[in-house]
């Protein structure tokens, strides 16, 4: 019995107001637009309202629009596996330059398990702060790796321990 989008949304725009929530059919995923700091709230309304009941979190993206932008994105992929729907939900968040000021958003991982190693990517990658996460970590780079290397202001380190890490023309083996 899965559901189109158009009544996701309406069971959606019930429960919510524009002020949280907001829609997009724009592209070829229609998505909720969701205001950061509601996320967690959302997110429980999708995982325990029966009629929608989004028990999986597929997949999890970061998304960094540049410094000109000044913006970064969380993009949720949630599918009920019971029902056969799918949703995905956008967050925008103001990007933050330094490490020291992350760009942060409530995590979800209390509601679906998977979301721990999709955030700690996140994290790892683009410097996405994930509060509330119960280990978040780095999970791909080394703990004393130097910034986030999605991010598309990151400078690469000459050397990691005396080791290049640099990739030029160059820098070949042979």
């Amino acid at each position: 019995m899965s559901m189109v989008f158009e009544e996701i949304k309406k069971v959606i725009s019930e429960a919510f107001s524009e002020e949280i929530v907001t829609f997009s059919e724009e592209g070829l995923q229609p998505a909720i637009l969701v205001d950061p700091r509601s996320i967690v709230r959302v997110c429980e309304f999708l995982f325990t309202d029966s009629r929608l009941y989004f028990d999986f979190l597929a997949c999890l993206t970061g998304i960094d629009n540049g410094p000109v932008k000044g913006t970064m994105e969380v993009v949720y992929h949630l599918v009920s596996i019971p029902y056969g729907h799918k949703l995905v939900i956008k967050t925008t968040l103001d990007r933050l330059p330094t490490d020291a000021s992350l760009p942060t958003i409530p995590s979800v991982s209390e509601i679906w398990k998977t979301a721990d190693w999709h955030e700690r990517e996140a994290y790892d990658l683009l410097g996405i702060y994930f509060s509330g996460h119960p280990d978040l970590r780095r999970i791909l780079l080394p703990e004393d790796w130097e910034g986030h290397p999605l991010r598309k202001d990151y400078q690469a380190q000459d050397k990691y321990h005396g080791i290049s890490v640099r990739y030029e023309d160059g820098n070949k083996l042979s």
